[in-house]
């Protein structure tokens, strides 16, 4: 499979897989963490689909689309490891969806990343919550739910947050 379409099949499973949670979500309370605005495509996406949330995005270093710049309410910078962990001390409540997009070329730095979220995100999701991830996580409080139909398993993953 060439690089291209490899690539429109990942954005493929990740809108699949978002619009699931956002539907999962709907009679849940709770804010939106977006961990990593990139470009700014999947915070649009998530704004359309969630007008009446409130999105935090945590990034390192924003340079997204002109058009997709959080405001500075919701715009948490620096490195994640360091303003993820204090989140739970000044979100307004837990997080009805965490989207996490932060994968790198590196295998091993990807394992990395996801051992580290599979630790701090639980916490901030509220029960019954979803988390969208380009990383498999491994967390007993995250119970992993098959992709959308037409995704392929392993492509883009899905939890839902246990309610005990």
């Amino acid at each position: 499979m060439s690089r291209l379409d490899s690539f429109i099949r990942r954005l493929e499973a990740q809108r699949a897989c978002l619009d699931l949670a956002c539907a999962a979500i709907a009679g849940l309370p709770g804010p939106v963490l977006e961990l990593g605005l990139g470009n700014g495509r999947t915070f649009d996406h998530l704004r359309e689909r969630l007008p009446d949330r409130e999105i935090f995005v945590f990034e390192r270093e924003p340079r997204p689309h002109p058009a997709c710049w959080p405001d500075a309410d919701h715009l948490i910078i620096g490195d994640l490891a360091e303003t993820l962990p204090r989140a739970g001390r000044w979100l307004p409540a837990p997080a009805a969806l965490v989207h996490a997009d932060l994968g790198t070329g590196d295998a091993a730095r990807n394992a990395r990343l996801a051992a580290w979220l599979a630790g701090e995100l639980p916490p901030l999701v509220a029960p019954g919550g979803m988390v969208v991830s380009d990383q498999e996580l491994s967390a007993a409080p995250l119970a992993p739910l098959p992709p959308p139909p037409a995704i392929q398993p392993g492509r883009y993953f899905l939890y839902r947050r246990r309610r005990s």
